[in-house]
């Protein structure tokens, strides 16, 4: 299948308006890394602790970031977390010491904020534990169970956590809801409203990543980057020329860095998901790439006598069509997953849409411009030119 024919769009003519776009765009990235938001780095990688909260309601993520405020949690970073309709946020609180003190302190510190006229005395039940449930059913004894008391409780308490967490989601909307529930009695779903009341949400789970632990993990991605420009420099000088993997590792090197100054810019964080989108990317833009300098080196054996910028721009021409339906169809992929995967995979989708777009571009308008701009470095240095590139090994 092919969408042009005979086309003849002269590339070359216009790297000069190419190279003013990954200008713009590379700068102010940049500028952003150094300046502004810096890289944006996700918990995996500066440590930090994740608390993940199911609200009864859509929740308000202005009115949360306001409660946090008041107690004293500066910029927290709040973000929906799943589907929508289960009404669920992920705080990304800067809390970094890596001991049960921290989970047990960025669960206190979100139910405190959140919390609002609470009644004096009682427990809110969304929140109560295990034991702090079965405790209080213990010194209550409503079903005046004596000596066996131990067992009995535990079960009821287990059944009203269960209740909670794995039937309704976390949340328990009124406390109507335990009765007729299964597992619990009658005498223990009238007792507990002595002691407890319902707020509107339930902290459902709460994370945390030690500070070494994302350092380490900064220091590996930014290995794993590196090794495969490395890999790729060696693979494309021997299988064409040097100057080919040197057009490479900068095309890649210039996607990448525009890839990651969008996240800076936008303020998104860059989590291990996201560096393995990155990751990908090189290798599409690199394989993208790898495209045009093989028929680019095909055409220096039937175009002899012809200047290398003719045979390039001829090349991108000829390859045009497979481009635009191979990239096509691979963003298109991309972008649904992007607009429906939900925030979990947020980060990660939109790193293949920025990295696929300018994967694409970069091949046509940075990668093969590079091979021309040395070729006449060399001219008018008064060397002979570079073989281009002679005969495959």
């Amino acid at each position: 299948m092919e969408f042009f024919h005979n086309v003849n769009i002269d590339f070359l003519g216009k790297k000069w308006y190419f190279l003013a776009f990954s200008l713009i765009f590379s700068v102010a990235g940049l500028f952003s890394m150094l300046f502004w938001h810096h890289i944006p780095w996700g918990v995996d990688f500066r440590g930090g602790t994740l608390v993940y909260v199911k609200f009864s309601h859509p929740p308000d993520v202005n009115a949360i970031r306001a409660d946090l405020d008041r107690a004293g949690l500066k910029d927290p970073k709040i973000q929906p977390y799943d589907q929508p309709s289960l009404n669920e946020v992920l705080i990304d609180l800067d809390v970094r010491e890596t001991s049960e003190k921290a989970l047990d302190q960025g669960k206190t510190k979100i139910i405190q904020a959140l919390e609002k006229n609470a009644p004096a005395g009682k427990t809110d039940l969304n929140n109560a534990s295990f034991l702090a449930i079965k405790n209080y059913l213990m010194d209550k004894d409503p079903m005046h169970l004596g000596t066996d008391a131990d067992q009995k409780y535990t079960a009821q308490a287990q059944a009203i956590v269960n209740l909670r967490d794995k039937v309704l989601g976390g949340v328990l909307n009124s406390l109507d809801q335990l009765k007729g529930a299964s597992g619990v009695d009658p005498a223990v779903a009238a007792a507990i409203p002595e002691n407890f009341y319902l707020s509107d949400f339930g902290v459902r789970n709460v994370e945390i990543v030690g500070p070494q632990v994302g350092g380490q993990l900064r220091t590996q991605a930014g290995l794993a980057t590196l090794y495969s420009l490395l890999g790729m420099l060696v693979y494309l000088g021997f299988r064409f020329e040097w100057i080919y993997g040197v057009a490479a590792v900068v095309t890649v090197f210039h996607d990448t860095l525009i890839t990651v100054g969008a996240f800076s810019l936008t303020n998104t964080d860059i989590s291990l998901t996201v560096i393995a989108a990155i990751l990908t990317l090189i290798g599409y833009s690199n394989n993208d790439t790898i495209v045009v300098f093989d028929r680019i080196r095909e055409n220096i054996k039937l175009m002899r006598r012809e200047k290398l910028s003719d045979i390039v721009n001829r090349s991108i021409n000829q390859t045009l069509s497979r481009t635009i339906l191979t990239a096509g169809l691979t963003f298109l992929t991309v972008l649904a997953l992007f607009l429906f995967g939900g925030e979990v995979l947020r980060g990660f989708s939109l790193a293949l849409v920025i990295g696929i777009l300018i994967g694409t571009y970069s091949s046509i308008a940075i990668a093969a411009p590079i091979l021309v701009a040395y070729q006449d470095w060399r001219v008018q240095k008064g060397k002979r030119p570079m073989a281009m590139p002679g005969k495959a090994r």
